[in-house]
């Protein structure tokens, strides 16, 4: 006997509220952007420049001891990572402490740093200091210029592969969910003040994969029908291809969900926000397939008539399986 979130065969009326979940989601963006240009982003050292501080110990790092023995000193944003690799040997543990640059300055000063290595040495006498390393604004800019880049190279490379497989109307309604779902969720990391940081980036592109990968799904159902339901209105057509791909959509989307909640949960504050990003993308990305890509494609209308080709369709490579 197979378990099955939803019955067999499903007739929801997805499209029946879709001025209402369309405006929503407009709504939703507009409001994701004024809540970041009027509070902005909690940026991490990544973006606003620090200092790193590698340590090295024969005693087992424990990060939690080292957080609360530099909470007294109100050094703003402080990331400390343990470093795992293969070649440390057995008593070689190796912790990376980041501290965020003060009031603007370049980098954190040597009494800071020196003061940092005092507080560390009474939580584990043992513990050496390697190498000190500096984040500058200049970097720091770059890294942002890089990390917008990175977004919007994802973006037009899906919108070109969306066009080449199906029709302009499909890429125009995958692209849209695509912005849709990044907004939303810087809007919520500026509506939290949730730390923004390199590591939110690398979330934003796994969930920019992850959505598309849902649309698709979707669209190839889609083209499917409208393959074989010749006649039948187009609305009619998109409520069937979403029904018939419910129980895999919620199925993927659940699973990808308990897992991510017991990392968000028990994973600890360190990847806490990235877990969040997905999390959150995770949720929107699974709503955005269905009530922003395909109402898109509904409003833009699709070519169904094998006699008249569009001539904006890039459905050369169309039969090729993703």
């Amino acid at each position: 006997m197979r378990l099955r979130l939803v019955p067999q065969e499903t007739n929801f009326d997805f499209f029946r509220f879709r001025k209402v979940t369309f405006g929503g989601s407009v709504i939703a963006v507009i409001a994701s952007i004024v809540l970041w240009l009027v509070m902005g982003l909690n940026f991490g050292i990544d973006f606003l420049g620090g200092t790193t501080i590698r340590t090295e110990s024969r005693v087992e790092v424990n990060v939690g001891a080292y957080r609360d023995a530099l909470q007294p000193l109100n050094l703003g944003d402080v990331s400390i990572t343990e470093v795992f690799d293969p070649t440390f040997a057995d008593d070689q543990n190796v912790a990376m402490v980041r501290i965020q640059a003060q009031d603007g300055a370049e980098s954190v000063t040597p009494e800071v740093i020196a003061l940092v290595e005092d507080v560390l040495r009474t939580v584990d006498p043992e513990i050496t200091f390697p190498s000190v390393e500096s984040v500058g604004p200049k970097v720091s800019g770059e890294l942002v210029t890089t990390a917008l880049i990175a977004l919007a190279a994802a973006m037009a490379a899906m919108l070109f592969y969306i066009w080449l497989r199906f029709e302009w109307q499909f890429a125009v309604g995958a692209v849209a969910a695509l912005v849709h779902d990044v907004v939303l969720t810087i809007g919520i990391f500026s509506l939290l003040q949730i730390r923004f940081d390199l590591a939110t980036i690398a979330a934003l592109l796994t969930v920019l994969g992850y959505s598309i990968n849902d649309t698709v799904v979707l669209f190839d159902r889609l083209r499917e029908n409208l393959i074989k339901y010749k006649k039948t209105p187009l609305m009619e057509v998109m409520n069937r291809s979403t029904n018939e791909t419910l129980s895999r959509t919620l199925m993927t989307s659940g699973t990808t969900i308990v897992a991510l909640l017991a990392l968000i949960i028990l994973g600890g504050d360190v990847i806490r926000g990235f877990v969040f990003a997905i999390l959150w993308g995770v949720i929107v990305g699974t709503y955005s397939s269905v009530y922003v890509a395909k109402n898109v494609v509904l409003m833009l209308g699709v070519n169904r008539d094998p006699k008249k080709p569009d001539s904006g369709a890039g459905t050369q490579f169309g039969n090729i399986d993703a």
